[in-house]
């Protein structure tokens, strides 16, 4: 379970720059909550991923994951529960490595000891059939360097190397907006699967409105540093996007032509 508690971060504080990033945010995700969130470029979204990743404390609040306070627990060792994507392909992986390689580096978390490369015979194996589950051909490219795939591939061994070692929690920030449609759609695909298949606790950031009430259980939508809406089970599962764009501008106080201050990047 996660549980944020009145999380407060305002940037550049007593200068002209100062920013209120996190306006006393406070959320619990329940052990396998899947939860999609949107909202305009500065809403706060990727702010309160760094924020659980660690990136930054927080000036007021608290965060628990499983029941420890990890508040003032160092990024590094937060690393180790916490599993991340980011919208760069290139980030999360080590890319004069092979896919083999990088994904022993991530499961040798799991094992609880120093990062290592090597790998033994029963964990390649584990490898090929995690990797063969994807159809995308990777379980043959073991020995192929990561920098040498393409983005969507890329992604995907990410997503693998995040999830290898089953984190407490999941944390997408926009991790197909960098890829072309149909690729996003499969990477979006394989999510999905990963997530189901393990029951992890997620949280995705997405710009695209459909996929964030298509996926997961819950979405939440952010503006200027605050949950404004937090939608779950019914009144989810038959809300349009006209209907939530309606919902935001009343929320946000803000007039709608279309859509685009969500979908802008």
């Amino acid at each position: 379970m996660l549980k944020i508690i009145n999380a407060s971060k305002i940037f550049s504080l007593g200068t002209p720059n100062e920013h209120l990033a996190l306006d006393k945010i406070s959320v619990t995700l329940p052990p396998g909550d899947f939860v999609t969130i949107i909202g305009s470029n500065g809403a706060g979204k990727s702010t309160l991923m760094n924020g659980i990743s660690g990136s930054f404390w927080l000036d007021e609040g608290n965060i628990s994951l499983d029941g420890m306070d990890i508040t003032f627990v160092k990024e590094h060792k937060r690393a180790k529960l916490i599993g991340r994507l980011f919208q760069d392909p290139m980030k999360g992986t080590a890319p004069s490595l092979t896919i083999e390689e990088n994904l022993a580096l991530a499961y040798s978390r799991k094992k609880k000891m120093s990062l290592s490369i090597a790998v033994q015979k029963k964990e390649r194996e584990f490898f090929k059939d995690a990797l063969s589950e994807f159809n995308m051909g990777l379980e043959d490219r073991m020995h192929t360097k990561v920098g040498l795939l393409s983005g969507g591939q890329r992604q995907v061994v990410t997503l693998l190397m995040a999830t290898i070692a089953l984190p407490k929690l999941l944390l997408l920030d926009e991790h197909t907006a960098a890829l072309d449609p149909a690729t996003a759609q499969k990477v979006l695909e394989i999510t999905s699967s990963i997530v189901s298949k393990n029951k992890l606790t997620t949280m995705m950031i997405t710009h695209n409105i459909q996929s964030a009430l298509k996926m997961g259980n819950r979405t939440i939508m952010m503006n200027e540093g605050k949950i404004i809406l937090d939608i779950s089970g019914e009144e989810r599962g038959k809300i349009t996007i006209p209907e939530l764009m309606e919902m935001y501008s009343k929320k946000a106080n803000v007039d709608l032509d279309d859509d685009n201050i969500l979908l802008s990047k």
